[in-house]
């Protein structure tokens, strides 16, 4: 996986996490920088950590399933994408204007449990898994600190279409491993 398909990942992922960013925007009264370094810190850190967690146990199970692990990963990110498509078309979700641990728990982990199945692909296909999380962490801390204040500048016009990108990026990406591995895209 290159440096420009990763990137395509990293974003996908951070789609989920960015609209709840740009949710938390709106429903803040009184927007500060730390509330933008807040969710960035929040929701960087789990999309690091959990591809990592995916990445242990994919590890594990590699040397069981290598014939098929483009299938999985195929799988995998094709499911991830079309829930993300179909999440974006659901009712709108209100938030609270809290930056606690106690709000922005649950919405790291909410966000970031995609992640998880994506690193467990990342094991399949010997991703160098490091160099990737850190990518992937530090993206989502950008989006999502961004998405706070353009939630606070724009509303939540913009929810929808973020999390319909990142499923569509994380499908393409799947259909991509899976064409690669059968010998159909060079």
């Amino acid at each position: 996986m290159g440096l420009w398909e990763l990137f395509l990942v990293a974003v996908g992922l951070s789609m989920d996490a960015f609209a709840v960013s740009v949710c938390k925007g709106l429903s803040t009264p009184v927007l500060r920088p730390k509330h933008s370094l807040i969710c960035g810190i929040y929701f960087g850190l789990f999309q690091a950590v959990m591809p990592l967690l995916g990445w242990l146990l994919g590890v594990q199970f590699q040397s069981m399933i290598t014939s098929i692990d483009h299938w999985i990963a195929f799988i995998l990110l094709t499911a991830i994408g079309v829930n993300m498509i179909r999440e974006s078309r659901g009712e709108e979700d209100s938030l609270d204007c809290s930056f606690t641990l106690r709000a922005m728990l649950p919405l790291a982990v909410a966000t970031s449990i995609d992640a998880l199945a994506v690193g467990v692909t990342f094991a399949f296909l010997k991703v160098p898994v490091l160099p990737a999380v850190c990518f992937i962490g530090a993206t989502t801390f950008l989006l999502s600190a961004a998405g706070v204040r353009v939630g606070a500048v724009f509303g939540s016009k913009f929810r929808w279409g973020a999390e319909l990108a990142g499923g569509i990026i994380l499908i393409l990406m799947g259909v991509k491993i899976l064409l690669e591995h059968l010998g159909l895209l060079g």
